[in-house]
């Protein structure tokens, strides 16, 4: 199953400078193996030493935070459009 995903401005290094590219999967988990597979280290940058999601990086399927679905077990329809998002902090 064919999905977009959309790429962060940190990671673009990963893959040549494009915004978005394409991945294969049924679940996120296998949309990041296929990222690795055609952009090798990116999965480093999402997944810890643990193989879970980094503290401080979010996604979205189809704009659900997969930290409240089933993380990397959440489904990835063909077509679905998939964000990586870094998080932001700061404060006064």
């Amino acid at each position: 199953m064919a999905v977009s995903v959309r790429i962060p401005t940190i990671l673009r290094t990963y893959t040549h400078d494009e915004s978005q590219v394409s991945a294969e999967g049924d679940t996120l988990g296998a949309v990041l193996d296929s990222l690795e597979s055609s952009y090798p280290g990116i999965r480093a940058r999402i997944l810890d030493e643990d193989g879970k999601l980094r503290r401080f990086v979010n996604i979205y399927v189809a704009e659900e935070d997969v930290r409240f679905d089933q993380g990397l077990d959440t489904k990835t329809p063909d077509g679905t459009q998939i964000s990586v998002i870094p998080a932001v902090a700061g404060g006064c």
